[in-house]
């Protein structure tokens, strides 16, 4: 199947610095949940917020789950590549500069920023995963020299185990990412103190 990238609901919000934060909210979220997390991570950074297309029951996700943790692989990779296609297309929309692309995303949101990474690891300067987990296992490393990595980890996350999380730190670190990998006291949800360091994490991000 061909990548359709027209159908992304998305809000854009243009900013004075050289950055772009392509933001993926969590199951049950929309394009509107991350601005002000997006705002806080980089204020002079603008702002690509998604909403992802799929629909389990009534829940926005940006892609299929056969059940909890078990995902619709095929389904993924459709949705992946169409939201590459949709990056590369809002690029040229609005003329924001690929190679100062960052995504941050929480959940599923975290879970396809990772995918994306895996699968078209030109898409993205780099990333802040919240609660992600290994979304598939490549069959080789993927080519991430110069791309940096930020994920935080609940402690005592309920839906992500420590090994899914360290896993995916180490595919990253692999494919040449330098991956930093933070534990929070914490469950699924988020932690004030994690985003603290995120907002660290993105100041120290050197433009070009």
């Amino acid at each position: 199947m061909q990548p359709n990238p027209s159908a992304f609901a998305h809000r854009w919000l243009a900013g004075t610095g050289e950055k772009t934060l392509l933001l993926l909210h969590g199951t049950g979220g929309d394009e509107n949940d991350l601005i002000p997390l997006g705002q806080t991570l980089d204020p002079a950074a603008s702002l690509l917020s998604v909403r992802g297309r799929v629909d389990e029951n009534g829940s926005n996700r940006f892609f299929r789950r056969i059940a909890e943790g078990v995902f619709d692989l095929e389904n993924m990779r459709e949705e992946t590549d169409s939201l590459a296609a949709f990056v590369s297309q809002a690029a040229a929309k609005y003329g924001f500069d690929l190679d100062q692309l960052y995504a941050a995303g929480f959940s599923n949101g975290a879970n396809m920023a990772a995918s994306l990474m895996l699968r078209h690891p030109e898409a993205l300067r780099g990333a802040f995963l919240m609660r992600a987990m290994v979304p598939f296992e490549p069959s080789s490393p993927p080519a991430l020299t110069g791309t940096r990595v930020l994920i935080t980890s609940g402690e005592s996350d309920p839906l992500v185990t420590r090994g899914q999380a360290e896993r995916l730190a180490n595919i990253l670190r692999e494919g040449g990412a330098e991956v930093e990998h933070l534990w929070v006291h914490a469950g699924h949800n988020l932690a004030r103190g994690e985003l603290v360091e995120a907002k660290r994490w993105f100041g120290g991000l050197a433009p070009g």
